[in-house]
């Protein structure tokens, strides 16, 4: 027990990681979606450099800091095994399993672009860009309140802040299609 709190930091620092890879991540995809509907020339140069950035984000921070997070994760269930009883971990991890997911769609998109393949438009880019966030309020949420989630109103709050955020990503697209 005496390492758990070491480990949980490791854990805390890790998710942090990763978020802000699949954030930004994200965030290139959509640069890069945009990038072709410049010139020729302008679109082999930005794509080009949209790839290495894409690769290297994935490839260098996002990825490990995942399976550092997982393998922290499960550490913590190693030391305390009485976790898995816990109603909140077993829907935090439904949370999880769904964000590593969301991590493999991501790796998808990028080999897709990387072929020249662009099935999804900036906007719908930018709604995907909001699911991760949908996931890690989710994530946190139950991590610090646990037990102490009703989780009728947990779910409410869930669905409230998911149309909240789909509805800022509306008028956001509206204010920049108007200028």
């Amino acid at each position: 027990m005496q390492y758990y709190d070491y480990i949980k930091a490791i854990h805390i620092i890790f998710v942090v990681s990763w978020m802000a890879g699949l954030f930004y991540i994200v965030r290139l995809f959509i640069y890069h979606t945009e990038a072709q509907d410049k010139p020729e020339d302008e679109r082999r140069i930005l794509s080009a450099q949209f790839e290495i950035m894409e690769r290297k984000l994935m490839n260098i921070i996002t990825t490990p800091a995942m399976l550092l997070t997982v393998i922290a994760g499960i550490t913590m269930v190693i030391i305390n095994p009485y976790l898995l009883q816990m109603h909140w971990l077993q829907v935090k991890l439904g949370f999880v399993i769904g964000l590593i997911g969301y991590h493999h769609i991501c790796q998808s998109k990028m080999k897709q672009m990387r072929n020249g393949i662009y099935k999804w438009t900036s906007t719908q880019l930018r709604i995907w860009n909001e699911v991760a966030t949908i996931f890690l309020f989710a994530i946190v949420f139950l991590a610090v309140l646990k037990d102490a989630v009703n989780w009728i109103y947990g779910m409410l709050a869930l669905i409230l802040f998911t149309m909240i955020i789909m509805s800022a990503v509306k008028i956001y697209k509206y204010y920049r299609l108007k200028k």
